[in-house]
């Protein structure tokens, strides 16, 4: 019988279970979220059914296109913007999502504020950093985060939750997890959306609160769509 999406939903859960208990953590302290892109209703649905109810999303205009109907269906599903945000997409993503990930810019910052009081919701909020400063990808350097963080808190009285990083695919990623926590650690920020599936555990192993996991629920990912 072929392995369901189901069946490594709850795989990945025992697998984040036993990562808390050898780190010492509180069960049940990190969240799963369940990146849903590039797959479509037909898919997430079983994956809902099965129990999980945060997915991740890394563009505004794919996650239009399916999740209305599936939050009207599933309306305790949460929602996470963990991919790049342009500011004339705010007002559509503080629609549709119930977090963001990737907060790096203060113009992105001043448009979701703005979006949020319009709108009169509150979502939570992280800070992407660029841990390995990589020119082409999104995120803040780690030398400018502590002054981005407060920039958000004490200018647009924006509630940051956490800060968000992607390490880079060609390097160890557990000392870009370390750099994460310490920038975390010294701004007051309890939340960390760090780890994906070929490296969840570390990142549990480093403090996680967030992990996100796509293709090793899902299965591999076609973008020929």
């Amino acid at each position: 019988m072929s392995e369901t999406a189901a069946d490594r939903l709850s795989e990945i859960w025992a697998r984040i279970a036993a990562a808390e208990k050898e780190a010492h953590r509180t069960p049940g302290s990190v969240e799963l979220v369940a990146v849903s892109k590039t797959f479509g209703t037909e898919d997430i649905r079983p994956v809902i059914e099965a129990g999980q109810n945060v997915f991740g999303e890394n563009r505004v205009q794919e996650a239009q296109k399916k999740w209305p109907a599936l939050k009207a269906d599933y309306p305790d599903v949460e929602l996470h913007l963990i991919g790049p945000l342009q500011s004339n997409k705010a007002k559509d993503a503080v629609e549709l999502f119930d977090a963001i990930h990737s907060i790096d810019r203060e113009k992105i910052a001043r448009a979701v504020k703005d979006e949020m009081d319009k709108q009169g919701k509150r979502l939570r909020l992280f800070v992407q950093v660029n841990t390995g400063e990589e020119p082409q990808k999104a995120g803040v350097a780690p030398g400018e985060v502590d002054d981005f963080v407060k920039f958000c808190r004490n200018d647009l009285g924006l509630a940051i939750e956490g800060l968000m990083a992607i390490p880079p695919f060609d390097e160890a990623p557990g000392p870009h997890f370390a750099l994460l926590q310490k920038i975390a650690d010294r701004n007051g920020l309890l939340g960390l959306s760090m780890g994906m599936s070929g490296d969840f555990e570390t990142a549990i192993s480093f403090g996680a609160t967030h992990v996100r996991v796509g293709s090793a629920i899902f299965g591999a990912r076609d973008y020929s769509a």
